[in-house]
């Protein structure tokens, strides 16, 4: 059985949790170490059975907590040569990764315990980006977070997963004619900056697979998304395919600052423990 949390995922930091009831690791570290202990004891999972944190790329969102978790906890930090470099230069770092730090290449895998994970390109701003790709024996899942635009490479392993995490950070007319700055729009709108809704829900009309389980759309804008927004896109996009959302494929947005409940996740079936996929309980802070 896997177990899926996301425990935050947005601009204001990204943290998800994943265990195949053999290993269980972190992907990404955005929010504070205390935050991260506090909503898995709040889930009743045990922080001490961490045994890895991927990491996808050095922005600030995403690596938060590396330093602590890594040099005080001492878990293992896995990601780039590059990734790690742009991660030792950043000003959030106040603890410094020395013996945690581990080094992976990009489409060779690695594994860790009874994960095998492939780390892929990923094109956006940052030093290194990376999307994870991760083999149990109860399924594959893929992880695409911050993406410029998609790649064949990218493409190819979101195919090949039965649980998806994929970037809908934007709708675009909202962008366009949002309070952001001209120049930070073209950053957000680039081939290097985030993927919008249309674009997941072009991606996954495209490719849609019946072995497709559960996507679940990351790292939405708190000023030019609303979950309800991306759900909706993605929805009326599937529908006129005749792909039937919460029949077909299950899609669910995270939210930005809240975790979900855990996402029970197999060949057996599938659950989820606490509310986590009602559109109607996003907190009001979630629709702004």
């Amino acid at each position: 059985m896997i177990h899926f949390v996301s425990l935050a995922s947005g601009s204001s930091g990204n943290c998800y949790y994943l265990s195949d009831g053999h290993t269980t690791i972190l992907i990404d570290a955005g929010i504070g170490s205390r935050t991260i202990k506090k909503r898995l004891k709040e889930l009743d999972l045990d922080f001490q059975n961490i045994q890895a944190v991927l990491v996808t790329h050095d922005h600030v969102d995403h690596i938060k907590a590396v330093g602590s978790l890594g040099e005080k906890s001492g878990i293992p930090i896995y990601s780039t040569r590059k990734v790690h470099s742009g991660i030792s230069r950043s000003y959030c770092m106040t603890e410094r990764l020395k013996t945690s730090a581990h080094f992976i290449e990009k489409e060779e895998p690695f594994m860790i315990g009874s994960l095998r994970i492939t780390a892929f390109d990923v094109p956006h701003d940052s030093t290194d980006n990376v999307g994870y790709f991760i083999e149990t024996t109860e399924g594959n899942f893929c992880l695409a977070t911050d993406v410029g635009h998609l790649t064949e490479s990218i493409i190819a392993f979101l195919c090949n997963a039965d649980y998806l995490v994929l970037e809908a950070n934007y709708d675009e007319t909202m962008l366009r004619m949002g309070p952001y700055p001209a120049y930070l729009k073209e950053r957000i709108l680039s081939s290097t900056g985030h993927l919008s809704n249309r674009e997941a829900a072009e991606f996954l009309v495209t490719h849609y697979s019946p072995r497709w389980r559960y996507v679940w759309l990351c790292h939405l804008s708190k000023d030019n998304n609303h979950p309800d927004l991306a759900y909706k896109t993605v929805e009326m996009r599937l529908g006129e395919l005749g792909i039937r959302v919460g029949e077909d494929i299950q899609v669910i947005p995270l939210r930005r600052s809240l975790p979900t409940g855990i996402f029970h996740l197999g060949t057996a079936g599938n659950s989820v423990s606490s509310v986590a996929t009602d559109m109607n309980l996003f907190p009001v802070e979630e629709k702004r």
